[in-house]
């Protein structure tokens, strides 16, 4: 099958109207949708955004490929447009795109449409090629420009063939490495990266070997032998990837994106062996370099972040759905079966909070042997009354108690290998993490956790805004870095450990400041942003409503010092606020869309409008005009 077969010349749309992302991706589905492509435009678009949510398909040098596989598609399909005045797409070098190719493919569809797709994603590649798109004007010039390149490369890859088979007869030596490409996908990404590596390899004098990991599975699958006579690995995905088969090797493990764009610096790395080396969960081996190692704070930063990232959805969706069952009882009362329904749902959600925190943060220290006993020892964290602390400490404690026993038990003779996975580090872990925290860290964790929260429900107004001071001004510090974190995972541990929600409404409120305050100076001093910085502060008051701190962080790394201070200063007002005012959202998330179910939404409403506007204020006043 050729791509010209897919490449259909009926729908291309040869000057796009649109000049913003979303108005464009509607363009395009509209002209799949009016020709039979698909249908259900609803669907077929919700997977693009999914897609696009993950990581933008605007791939830089113009070119844009936004793409979905699901039941909406009738048939595949690869729709060309392209725009004379650039479209502001988001993409990763930031610049218009102006060539866009939405590849629309069905469940189920089979190899050759696939490969086909991984043939357009590679010549893409040529500089060349991109260049004599830009300047056709009509879908018959398209499809001649198609037809003409797959005939050169096809002639290329015949001469790379017998070039191939000249230098095997010499006894000239090459680097060589071997790399996996994979996006979450598996239609573009995945094979524009692996053609990206092949041809710098080439351009480089080096030998690779590249295994594609695309949505029909794992293609030119990396062989032991092959892996062993690597020099280094390189993984280039945006998903999840096997590493164990690379024990033992320099791993340079990297977003599928800088396959595409930084190449160059991927490879050469690989070939001096600048990367740290992967040790698996049965390797043996050892290597006469080090291995590079994070910090130990970032370590456990990393930890910790997989304990909360999983713990989080059973926190939100337990923890609305709990709110909600507060406002039935308050309207129908506690004998009503819908607020009974509710409550029984939300309240076992949250049941796995702790369990699951502990359990992920072992896991991440000691890959799948930890997971059983950190949640168990979670789950001992909740019965002994430990709390939010207890099960932080029973996760670490599990984690490195299995690492320890993949040490001792390192020379364990090769036919008991088997052993450890199924039973040595299950049974142990769990008796030694188990062992510990029923007897010593319980019952210590259990004392400190009761100190703590009758302080807590003790403080005076004074006290209480001072803690709303410094929980809302860390929420801002770093914008979801470790202070956003550890100020949320606090007030998360008070809100399960009391059900009381009012360091929530400080923390929520703090979230929700960075973004608001630049969407509302961006609106109030236009003059002191770029045009770019006005679109994106529109979407700013979307993710600030939502309580996404992150939507600051593009604009706080081209203005660190001015964007967090003034941040900080109106998250602090908006969260000493919300204590002054004794306000409590009884829901960790979901921002403007659970302030209806807080105790004094309105003064919850009022602390933020301040802090919000404060913040805003300082920004607008303290930036200086963007220069014509």
């Amino acid at each position: 099958m050729k791509i010209t077969d897919v490449l259909r010349k009926d729908i291309m749309i040869m000057d796009l109207e649109a000049t913003t992302k979303e108005p464009v991706i509607d363009e395009m589905i509209n002209s799949l949708a009016d020709n039979g492509v698909i249908n259900d435009r609803d669907i077929f678009k919700e997977a693009i955004l999914k897609r696009e949510a993950q990581t933008t398909t605007g791939l830089g040098d113009g070119i844009a490929m936004p793409h979905a596989k699901n039941k909406a598609v009738n048939k595949p399909t690869v729709l060309f447009a392209k725009s004379n005045k650039g479209v502001d797409y988001e993409s990763l070098d930031g610049q218009p795109a102006y060539l866009f190719f939405m590849i629309a493919v069905p469940d189920g569809a089979n190899d050759t449409h696939l490969q086909t797709l991984a043939a357009l994603s590679r010549l893409l590649i040529e500089k060349e090629f991109v260049d004599k798109l830009k300047q056709a004007s009509t879908p018959d010039e398209v499809h001649m420009i198609f037809n003409q390149a797959q005939e050169e490369k096809d002639a290329h890859e015949k001469e790379q063939e017998q070039e191939a088979k000249q230098e095997s007869d010499s006894s000239k030596q090459k680097p060589f490495i071997v790399a996996v490409t994979a996006c979450p996908t598996g239609i573009a990404h995945t094979y524009m990266a692996e053609d990206a590596l092949k041809k710098k390899a080439a351009e480089m004098n080096v030998d690779i070997r590249v295994e594609t990991q695309g949505s029909e599975g794992a293609k030119h699958a990396l062989t032991a032998a092959e892996i062993e006579k690597a020099e280094a690995v390189i993984i280039a995905a945006s998903k999840k990837v096997e590493l164990n088969r690379f024990a033992g090797k320099h791993v340079l493990d990297r977003p599928v994106t800088d396959g595409i764009n930084k190449t160059e610096e991927l490879i050469t790395k690989a070939i001096n062996q600048d990367a740290p080396v992967y040790h698996g969960e049965s390797n043996e081996k050892s290597s006469d370099k080090e291995e590079k190692s994070t910090s130990v704070w970032g370590s456990i930063y990393k930890d910790l972040m997989n304990g909360i990232s999983n713990m989080l959805p059973f926190v939100v969706g337990g923890g609305i759905l709990l709110a909600i069952s507060f406002l039935f009882e308050s309207i129908l009362g506690s004998e009503s079966e819908v607020f009974t329904f509710l409550n029984s749902i939300g309240s076992n959600a949250f049941t796995f909070l702790i369990p699951i925190f502990a359990g992920f943060i072992a896991m991440s220290i000691a890959d799948r042997p930890g997971l059983m006993p950190g949640m168990v020892g979670g789950l001992i964290a909740v019965n002994s009354n430990a709390g939010f602390l207890g099960g932080l400490v029973a996760g670490f404690l599990a984690g490195y108690l299995v690492v320890l026993l993949k040490r001792l038990f390192r020379g364990l003779p090769r036919s008991l290998e088997g052993l450890k996975p199924i039973l040595i580090y299950p049974v142990l872990g769990l008796f030694l993490t188990g062992l510990l925290m029923y007897f010593v860290f319980g019952p210590i964790f259990s004392g400190i956790n009761t100190a703590m929260v009758d302080f807590l429900q003790n403080l005076g107004t004074g006290n209480a805004v001072i803690i709303g001071v410094i929980l809302g001004g860390m929420m801002a510090i770093d914008m979801g870095g470790p202070f956003n974190k550890a100020a949320y995972a606090f007030s998360i541990g008070i809100f399960t450990d009391t059900g009381d929600g009012s360091l929530m409404a400080a923390v929520m409120a703090g979230g929700m400041v960075p973004p608001l305050a630049i969407a509302l100076a961006s609106t109030l001093f236009r003059n002191k942003f770029t045009e770019a910085e006005h679109k994106s502060g529109l979407t700013n008051y979307v993710m600030g409503l939502s309580f996404i701190t992150e939507g600051a962080i593009p604009f706080a790394a081209a203005d660190p010092l001015r964007i967090i201070v003034s941040s900080v200063i109106g998250a602090a007002v908006a969260g000493g606020l919300t204590q002054f005012w004794d306000t409590a959202i009884p829901a960790p998330h979901g921002g403007i869309f659970v302030v209806a179910l807080a105790d004094h939404a309105l003064m919850f409403l009022l602390a933020l409008v301040i802090g919000t506007v404060v913040a805003a204020i300082i920004l607008g006043l303290w930036k200086r005009p963007v220069s014509k």
